[in-house]
């Protein structure tokens, strides 16, 4: 049998420890890394995978795109996908600084405590890499989203480009600035609060937190101090406070961890496989099946 080796494709120089070995930790047999990678090198290197083995063994190929630069990630697996052509193909795991991973892990346990359709959300930092999908996710769900930014432009293009490009229903988008915030405490009753701000910034001071009595889940995913959404704790794990479940950036990190190693052994299945936001929700569901959680 041809042994099972991973392509890890960073935009960064160098390319992620983390990432490699989180990898190994998963059981890849064989791990190459290519750092600063470009999309004008992306066709030499595809071609390196698909026609040094048969169909029948190109599952045992597959790549991980990483690093910093999202948009940058999302352009290397365009132009990778639009290299391959009938059977000549390998699996491709999209999950720069862990956006797909982390959003999904985030939604799930927001899942855990709130039956997400027709309820609010409040996704503060909406426009970064991890509030974006974790915006896309919940409106997926049928779940109203107040996405929350401090460029009201930026967000609201945010939002037009999951209308366009992802076919959520409109009405389940409420781009905000964050200096309204005020006026959000006044008019809504959320379910769900997400903080995915930039580290080190609050975004949510606890004592307007405490205002929103709807609030069942409340997810903090900065790990810098102080917390995006204050009163929640790093290491909160579903911790109850005043009716309603906290989680930081650790007690998410858990399921993060287990949903990116799961879906880099998800890879080698088959040799067509795209995982993106979507897909690692299906892979996180799964584990938390298999561990009698979800």
């Amino acid at each position: 049998m041809k042994p099972q080796i991973l392509l890890q494709l960073d935009t960064d120089s160098p390319a992620s420890s983390f990432d490699a070995i989180v990898a190994i930790d998963a059981g890849v047999e064989r791990l190459i890394s290519y750092s600063g990678v470009t999309e004008d090198q992306v066709e030499r290197l595809i071609h390196g995978c698909i026609f040094t083995r048969g169909p029948k063994d190109l599952h045992n190929t597959a790549i991980f795109v990483g690093g910093s630069q999202v948009a940058a990630g999302e352009r290397i697996v365009a132009r990778a996908r639009s290299t391959f052509f009938g059977a000549m193909s390998v699996s491709i795991l999209l999950d720069c600084n862990g956006c797909n991973s982390t959003a999904a892990a985030a939604v799930l346990h927001a899942m855990r405590h709130v039956d997400l359709p027709n309820q609010l959300a409040i996704v503060f930092g909406a426009t970064g890499p991890v509030g974006r999908r974790v915006t896309a996710l919940l409106a997926r769900r049928e779940t109203k989203v107040v996405a929350v930014s401090r460029d009201h432009d930026r967000v609201a293009q945010m939002c037009n480009e999951l209308v366009q490009s992802e076919g959520i229903h409109p009405e389940l988008l409420h781009p905000r600035s964050l200096s309204d915030l005020q006026d959000i405490g006044d008019l809504i009753n959320p379910s769900v609060v997400v903080g995915c701000g930039a580290a080190g910034v609050e975004l949510l001071p606890e004592s307007k937190l405490a205002e929103w009595k709807s609030v069942r889940v409340a997810i903090d995913l900065n790990a810098v101090a102080p917390s995006g959404i204050g009163g929640i704790q790093i290491q909160d794990y579903g911790t109850e406070r005043d009716g309603r479940f906290d989680y930081g950036a650790i007690g998410v990190g858990g399921l993060k961890m287990k949903i990116h190693k799961a879906a880099i052994q998800k890879l080698f299945e088959k040799n067509d496989l795209f995982l993106d936001a979507e897909q690692l929700m299906e892979i996180g569901q799964a584990v938390l099946i298999k561990e009698g959680i979800a």
